[in-house]
Order: C-alpha cells, then structure tokens, then sequence
C-alpha cells in the first residue's frame, strides 16, 4: 500500500494531493526550478536541463552512497546529483515527495526496472508466475507509485517502458516513439554517441519502440527524424544484436535514454520563466 497517498484529492491545478499533507507552497526563493528523474543510471535525461540552468536529481540504486555532482550547465548553474536510492522501497518514495513537495518541481521522468513488464521477456513470465504470482503487479506499482507522486508534486511527466504488460496492468502508454524519429535534435558535429559509440548509432539513428505513460500537462516534442541505419535487418539497434547476457553493463546500455529524444523533451517542457538559455541546447550534450 501507498501509506503516504491515503485519500487523494483534487488540488485546482488538477494534480493529486493527500489531505494529510499542507497544500503545496513552493519556494518564492531565488532557489533555481528542479528537475527529476527516477530508476537513472546514467542522467542522459536530465543533461539538456542542466544546461539550460536547471538543479537535476538522478536517483538509482546503481548511485554511490555518497551523492556526487557535475555541472553540464556552466556557465548557466544548471547541475545534475547523482543519488543511491532503493526506488522499490515505498519509504525512499515517500522521502522523495517530502524532500521536494515545497520546492519548483518543473518537471518528472522514470525509467523503471522492465525485466518483469516488457513482453521481450515474455517466454520467462511462466516460470516467474510460479515462483511468485505477484511479481507483474508489484513490477506495474513501481510505475504507478512514481506516477502518483509526480501528480502530487504538480509538475509534468512521463514514465518510460518498452512494449510490456503495463498497457493492461495499468493503463494504454499515452505515446510511443522510436530514437530515430528525434535524432535531429543532436547536432551532426555530435553525431557519435559520447560513452558507446560502438554500440548506439549516430544521431540515435536507430529502431527500438519507446512507450511513454504522461501526465501533468506533459507535452510530447514535435518529430525530428534521421534516415534509420539499416546496419542489422530493418534499422535496429545495434546495441540491440551485439549486446547479450544479464549483466548490468549491458541493461544500462540497452535502456540508456536517447540523447535527441531527451533534448527534444526539454525543448518543449522547459520553464521559460527558468531560463532563457533554450538556444544553448546546441551545447555539448554529452
């Protein structure tokens, strides 16, 4: 159970809110608008941003201990922390929504763990039914529980699936996409792909079928596509045929964020009382 969503209600903005909890009143501060994004490894969502001036916060159990931070955003202060979280445990949830609830939550992603949702891994669901009936429905309220509390911090959003039994187990995808689509928003002079080059194609020029679950006035990025490199069959991934195994190298390269989509998304959710730096999205987005 949600203990921290009991009773939910309407604000007149239109997002959830408990009525345990005071109303929101975020900081009138000079404090800069915040960005967050959940079950990330390696903050490809949140760069576009930082450079655009906004404090970004990864969270993912793959983080070290200690949070650390880097400054893509200079010389405009936009910054990206980078913080261990158990996401699975509804407390760490929680925690999240106090920490941030009286802050400018501008705006939400999630990239929840897919192992047990996308129908890639549909031959494994039997054995796994059996060893624990529950393990899709408890797979489907990570989704959802990012879900809420981004409604209940008021800002737009999206989270983030393959093809996968979540359409049923909560609700159709609002969006799908492939990289290749948004690969125009990368500038040809960064084409090559800044940590595997060997294994994502230039420009994301590349096949792999993205749903997108949304809400709060989330608004999805006019397409920008690229010719598809053809390189394996019909324009897939390449990282798609060369990377096999269930090591975590190689899930995080599987589900590394597109950089053009990640891009496009910011170009057309940004504050633009935040910031006035959309033409500097040119930067260096590695």
């Amino acid at each position: 159970p949600l203990c921290f969503l009991a009773v939910p209600t309407a604000n007149r903005r239109g997002t959830l809110m408990n009525q345990y909890e005071p109303s929101i009143s975020h900081s009138k501060s000079n404090e800069p608008s915040v960005v967050l994004s959940l079950y990330d490894y390696t903050g490809t969502a949140l760069r576009p941003w930082a450079v655009m001036g906004y404090e970004c916060h990864a969270y993912d159990i793959q983080h070290d201990v200690k949070p650390h931070t880097e400054y893509p955003g200079k010389p405009n202060g936009g910054s990206i922390t980078y913080h261990h979280a158990d996401l699975h445990n509804i407390r760490m949830i929680h925690d999240l929504y106090v920490r941030f609830k009286h802050r400018h939550v501008a705006f939400a992603s999630a990239f929840p763990v897919c192992t047990d949702l996308s129908v890639a891994g549909a031959r494994h669901f039997e054995a796994k039914r059996l060893k624990d009936p529950q393990f899709q429905t408890r797979a489907a309220a990570h989704c959802r529980s990012a879900a809420l509390m981004f409604d209940m911090l008021g800002c737009a959003w999206y989270v983030e699936n393959p093809r996968s039994v979540l359409a049923s187990l909560w609700r159709p995808p609002d969006y799908r996409y492939h990289p290749w689509q948004y690969g125009g928003y990368i500038p040809t002079d960064q084409a090559e792909h800044p940590k595997w080059p060997q294994y994502v194609e230039p420009r994301d020029a590349y096949k792999k079928l993205t749903c997108l679950w949304t809400g709060g006035g989330f608004v999805m990025p006019p397409q920008n596509p690229v010719p598809r490199m053809a390189t394996h069959g019909d324009g897939y991934a390449t990282a798609m045929m060369k990377l096999g195994g269930s090591s975590m190298r190689t899930k995080n390269i599987r589900s590394a964020s597109p950089r053009g989509f990640s891009k496009a998304v910011a170009v057309s959710n940004h504050d633009v009382q935040q910031t006035e730096h959309i033409y500097q999205l040119s930067l260096d987005l590695a």
